[in-house]
This record gives C-alpha cells, sequence and structure tokens, in this order.
C-alpha cells in the first residue's frame, strides 16, 4: 500500500516546515505501506523554494516538488501532483498550513483493509489557533448517511461539508475526473459531489485526520454562510440535472 499526501502551497514559507514535519512523523509500523509528499509550490515569493529545496534533500520519506511562476488555483496545482502520483497511490489532501497527525496515514490503511473495495474515506478533524493551540469547540465531526443521496442532501442544505479530511483512490479520481481547476472556492467540495453522484459513500473513519489551524490568511476567511450557499449554487448548477434525478433541490 502507497500513500501520496498532496499539498498545493501559495506564501506560506512560516508555516509550511510544520504540514512537511507531520507528514514526516508518520508512524506505519507494526503495518507495512510506503509514503511520500507531493508540493506544488504557486508562485511564492516568500523563500518557499529554496526551503524546498532544503526539506528534500533531508533524510526521511520522500518529498518531491514542482514550482510555477505565478499563482494558480488550487484545483489545478492538485491535479498536477495527481498526475505525478503512482497510478496505484491513495491521496491524502493537506493544506499547507494544517497538521497531520502521526497515525493517520496509519488508520486509513487499517480501514482500507477493512472496507476493500471502497475507493473513499472520510474522518473527523480539529481546529487550531494560529499557535498550533486547540480550539475548544471547534471540532469538525463526520456524519454517517444511509445512501449516497442522503449525504448530497445534506450538503446542498449547507448542513454538512468536508475539508480536505478524506483519502481516496488514484483510481477512483481518475474514474470520476479531477478537481475543477476554474473554481477559486470549494473545488474539494465539487470533487466530494462527483464521488457521490458516482454512487460512492465515504467509509467514515473512527480516527482524527488533522489538524485545521485557524489564522489572519485562512484562504476561507470571509466566506460567510451567503458566500457558502453561492458556491453551493455553483456546484448544484453544475450538476443540476443528475441531483434533481436523485431529489435533491438546490440550495436556498
Amino acid at each position: 500500500m502507497h500513500f501520496t499526501v498532496i499539498t498545493p502551497t501559495h506564501q506560506r514559507r512560516e508555516l509550511l516546515p510544520e504540514a512537511v514535519a507531520s507528514v514526516r512523523a508518520t508512524i506505519s509500523a507494526p503495518l507495512d505501506f510506503s509514503f511520500e509528499h507531493l508540493i506544488y509550490d504557486n508562485g511564492s515569493r516568500d523563500g518557499t523554494a529554496a526551503y524546498l529545496r532544503e526539506a528534500a534533500a533531508q533524510p526521511g520519506p520522500p518529498l518531491r516538488h514542482w514550482h510555477h511562476p505565478g499563482r494558480q488555483l488550487a484545483g489545478r496545482a492538485r491535479n498536477q501532483l495527481i498526475q505525478e502520483a503512482a497510478p496505484e497511490a491513495w491521496l491524502v489532501p493537506l493544506d499547507d498550513d494544517d497538521i497531520l497527525l502521526q497515525r493517520t496515514l496509519y488508520h486509513y490503511a487499517t480501514q482500507i483493509e477493512a472496507h476493500p473495495g471502497r475507493p473513499w474515506f472520510v474522518a473527523d478533524f480539529l481546529r487550531v489557533d494560529e499557535h498550533g493551540r486547540y480550539l475548544p469547540n471547534e471540532d469538525y465531526y463526520a456524519w454517517q448517511f444511509d445512501t449516497p443521496a442522503d449525504m448530497l442532501r445534506a450538503i446542498f442544505r449547507a448542513e454538512h461539508f468536508i475539508q480536505g479530511n478524506v483519502c481516496y483512490s488514484h483510481a477512483f479520481i481518475d474514474q470520476v475526473g479531477g478537481y475543477d481547476g476554474e473554481l477559486a472556492m470549494a473545488e474539494d467540495l465539487d470533487l466530494y459531489v462527483r464521488f457521490l453522484l458516482a454512487g460512492q459513500l465515504p467509509v467514515l473513519c473512527p480516527h482524527i485526520s488533522h489538524l485545521h489551524r485557524f489564522h489572519s490568511r485562512n484562504v476561507s476567511i470571509g466566506v460567510d454562510a451567503e458566500k457558502h450557499n453561492a458556491d453551493l449554487r455553483v456546484i448544484y448548477e453544475k450538476y443540476r440535472g443528475q441531483l434533481q434525478a436523485l431529489g435533491v433541490e438546490a440550495p436556498g
């Protein structure tokens, strides 16, 4: 079994080393799996490129990186990284300001072994402040749904969302297509909607995947309920026919 952690980055020189260190701290024993970290630098001007060259030269699990001269949308960067991953890889997105837990890949591996044939998995995550301190009452907890249509209804009612706390097979993303490289926001949710439209519920995993950091430069700053609903409407219109056939109503 092989895992590929994928991370687009832009102007995160001060936070990226913690994300890199968290992946390298992964403990696989007693299971036998390999893993690597792929990073796509989108036009950073803060020393990120030099840092990544130094980090990649250090001993430890493989770190591979690419650089684009200008800023790209996150979906395009993720697609570039997925193209570099092995066809048999299990893909785990990690934002450049977040922290993977040491046993995350181990727990995903145990769930993959326990659920043969299932192509994607979802876990809970915790929120921390800019200094990595735990924020009480801000945990994210995934829900169990009976059908993909039930999960889609909850998503488009803005009751449930998924934010990078997933693991999915390369084969599955090849089947449904990669991230929408034209979406400025919610390109990850758009992908997960397509996973559900393909008839696959995620396996709900009983572990914490990562620490999601709240700080003044979060990409999601300013995304309130109104903006989130606007993003949902954009996604709904892309798949209106399929969603209506499942009885999923448009966002209010």
